[in-house]
């Protein structure tokens, strides 16, 4: 390892356009050009001051030689006295690590600059996450912070009012789906699944006969097969989809379009690892889902807008229908989000049960909950008889997220169930009762935009007139709440 080079500091004063905020920072004579980071907060901006700020570094030693960092995190200022935190690390070659500091608000509201600084013995990088702290009684920001976001709606019934539709977007329409969250701040994008396999656990065979599903990217572990398109299913009025199809979307490159347009406007998107199969937590899925996983990172890992993973398989509140498929979701994510970490250090895993039956979980949130970072739950409106009430459901979740670790989103569904359960926009009165009522969750996001919510600009309008009428509706919503109305 060579010496330590000592190189001389001055101060520069550098205006970060992100409301007034001056920031101070070092500069030097070289920057570190083999060194890798990469700064997450979770939850990302905005938030009240009732939430505590986890912030994760992620830090790449790209370098052919083993190297001693310091990595040291400030607020609005690199200055001493704003330091909240500081780590030496040393790094093989190759390697990777991370940090995470957890950070109280309640004296921070405001618009804040959370800067991350990793010295090396070639240099400095320095990172800058703007995030507005709200000064507030509850946890809740009272919006709707990002949304569920599909290619393809996997039911048929369901998405009967926008598949036709939706199935035919370009590249740029995509893009301008992506840029109409922005203009809402719904800046959190969830995508639902990046493979479409309509398969269920316990009822299929793939571990011995193969994977049977089709992706919605250039997959080159698992790519699409020569037959029959989605796209010709639908011209043709077929009403079941030919799963062995070589193209199911009219758009060539509509993840790639869905992240730079993310990257554009500073948003935030989750890839959806799945679908293997639904509530199949097997080692089957497992391995598959590393898979996927490790090709997702290699191909989309430099997007600035990639911010964690969503684990698509979904599960009902009881975590299973028993205690030996329990222990499997419970194995899988201490599996699964070790694995990650060796990919990305910083980035969250994220699951969404839905929130009933979970006095029948035999004790297992804790031991799930101990391995995710994001449990994002839905359906706290339609609870069954004899179950918890939504409010109450929510109380024992934030609790058993509290006590674990674990952040707790709400998954807020923007639907209500038509003729032969088709989806289609829910009242906006019914919605702001929700956003209203449940106020302890740290983000809200919804289920979901594609289909359900459009800006009327957009040249493509999956669901129709409906959809628009909805997002004008929230806008207002959204405009009054920032007035303080």
């Amino acid at each position: 390892m060579k010496n330590v080079k000592k190189y001389w500091w001055t101060l520069v004063l550098i205006v970060i356009l992100s409301g007034s905020s001056i920031i101070f920072l070092p500069s030097q004579e070289r920057t570190d050009s083999l060194t890798r980071a990469s700064l997450t907060l979770l939850p990302p901006s905005p938030i009240t001051n009732k939430v505590k700020l986890d912030i994760r570094g992620g830090i790449w030693n790209n370098s052919s030689l083993t190297v001693n960092y310091l990595i040291s995190l400030y607020i609005d200022n690199v200055e001493k006295s704003s330091c909240i935190y500081s780590k030496k690390l040393k790094l093989q070659s190759g390697s990777n690590s991370g940090i995470q500091h957890l950070q109280e608000t309640g004296k921070l509201a405001g618009d804040r600059n959370i800067i991350m600084t990793v010295k090396s013995d070639v240099g400095t990088t320095t990172l800058i996450e703007p995030v507005k702290i709200i000064d507030s009684e509850i946890r809740s920001t009272k919006r709707i912070d990002g949304s569920w976001f599909e290619f393809y709606h996997w039911s048929e019934d369901e998405g009967r009012f926008w598949n036709n539709d939706i199935i035919r977007l370009g590249n740029s329409q995509w893009k301008e789906l992506v840029k109409g969250m922005h203009d809402i701040d719904m800046n959190i994008v969830v995508i639902q699944e990046l493979f479409r396999n309509q398969k269920y656990v316990g009822a299929h065979d793939m571990e011995s006969t193969g994977y049977t599903g089709i992706p919605y990217y250039k997959s080159e572990l698992f790519p699409a097969k020569p037959g029959q398109s989605l796209l010709d299913n639908v011209e043709n009025g077929k009403s079941s989809v030919n799963y062995s199809a070589w193209k199911n979307i009219a758009a060539d490159s509509a993840l790639e379009s869905v992240l730079s347009e993310a990257d554009t406007r500073g948003m935030k998107v989750f890839l959806g690892v799945g679908m293997y199969a639904w509530f199949d937590f097997t080692d089957g899925s497992l391995e598959w889902s590393k898979k996927i996983a490790k090709e997702l990172w290699d191909k989309y890992g430099t997007h600035k807008s990639f911010y964690g993973w969503y684990i698509s398989g979904e599960v009902a509140g009881d975590l299973g229908t028993d205690d030996r498929r329990r222990k499997e979701i419970v194995h899988f994510f201490k599996e699964f989000r070790s694995y990650v970490r060796t990919l990305a250090p910083d980035k969250p895993v994220m699951l969404a049960t839905n929130c009933h039956g979970i006095k029948n979980a035999g004790g297992y949130y804790h031991e799930l909950l101990s391995n995710l970072d994001i449990l994002c739950p839905f359906g706290f409106h339609r609870m069954p008889a004899g179950d918890y009430t939504g409010s109450e459901a929510a109380k024992v979740l934030q609790d058993y997220c509290d006590k674990a670790g674990c952040h707790l989103w709400m998954d807020l569904e923007v639907f209500l169930f038509a003729e032969k359960n088709a989806l289609y926009p829910r009242p906006i009165d019914q919605i702001v009762v929700d956003l209203l009522m449940f106020n302890n969750f740290e983000k809200i996001c919804c289920y979901s935009y594609t289909g359900l919510m459009n800006a009327g600009w957009q040249t493509g309008t999956p669901g129709g007139e409906k959809t628009v009428k909805l997002y004008n509706e929230y806008m207002r919503y959204l405009m009054k709440t920032e007035e303080g109305k």
